[in-house]
């Protein structure tokens, strides 16, 4: 955090915002873009703090982005606090954020998407099907109008990282993406803005989510590398199943898959295989993962 932090400029336009962009990379300035949907907490803040210190310029979008939630989702009761999270972006070292609104991100309604069709409708995406397409739309979008030389993102969201990275490859954006590491609270629950929707009961009883991941990866060490390779993917996830209904929690999927491609695993491969879940503590949906 800064010491003294200098007061944060907020830019609503698009237009506004590319032409500064343009001018910071015309005097050799590089752009680190830090996107969120706002409601902002201590992971974010760890990745405002990553750009800050390896760009000469740092901007954290905050648009809670419509066409990446379903119908009945949460986009009306999303939580939007600017002035809360202007105060978080100002002491972890942001000089710019980026917040427009609907209509100055939609002017028209989309009709250009991105998609993965190999990936968007596996694990998260099965479940809510126009949700990858919005993220990648929306992300490209941001690529365009801020025109960062490095963008950053949490791996809690395993997935919508990878189709992120996947992106930026098969369509050759001058973009190096950042994954951070999963900041999580002591009991292990990964800290997300959803975790404010639960009561302190469901919120202790999701701590049940990395326990039955962490259980699951001691189960395979524990076994041997050699042996661990034997181990099924289906004993891994009772393991994790067990863990989490035992909580009281409602399993949406429990999947592993390779890390290379994000394909679902047909073997354990130490090191280059992910858990990644999704379940329900209340009305609270939540989602995780762990490399095995």
């Amino acid at each position: 955090m800064r010491k003294n932090p200098k007061e944060i400029k907020i830019i609503k336009s698009p237009a506004a915002l590319q032409k500064f962009s343009k001018k910071m990379r015309a005097l050799g300035k590089s752009i680190g873009l830090v996107p969120t949907m706002g409601a902002l907490h201590e992971g974010h803040a760890s990745l405002i703090e990553m750009s800050a210190k390896n760009n000469d310029i740092t901007i954290v979008s905050i648009f809670v982005n419509p066409t990446q939630f379903g119908a009945n989702e949460d986009f009306a009761i999303y939580p939007r606090r600017l002035k809360a999270d202007a105060k978080i972006c100002t002491e972890a070292g942001a000089d710019i954020i980026f917040a427009p609104n609907s209509q100055a991100m939609y002017p028209l309604p989309l009709q250009t998407f991105v998609y993965n069709p190999s990936l968007e409708h596996l694990y998260c995406g099965k479940y809510r099907p126009v949700h990858f397409a919005g993220v990648l739309s929306v992300v490209a979008k941001l690529f365009n109008i801020s025109l960062p030389s490095k963008a950053y993102f949490g791996e809690k969201d395993f997935q919508q990282l990878h189709l992120i990275k996947r992106m930026v490859l098969d369509l050759n954006f001058p973009v190096k993406i950042i994954g951070a590491k999963t900041i999580r609270e002591k009991s292990g629950l990964a800290i997300s803005s959803r975790n404010e929707y639960m009561t302190q009961k469901e919120k202790t009883a999701a701590n049940s989510i990395y326990a039955g991941m962490i259980t699951a990866k001691k189960f395979c060490n524990r076994r041997g590398r050699p042996t661990c390779l034997s181990i099924t993917v289906a004993k891994l996830k009772t393991i994790i199943q067990k863990k989490i209904q035992q909580a009281g929690g409602k399993i949406q999927y429990i999947e592993i898959a390779n890390k290379s491609d994000l394909m679902p695993a047909k073997k354990i491969i130490p090191k280059n295989t992910v858990i990644l879940l999704a379940c329900y503590f209340g009305k609270t949906r939540l989602i995780d993962h762990l490399e095995l």
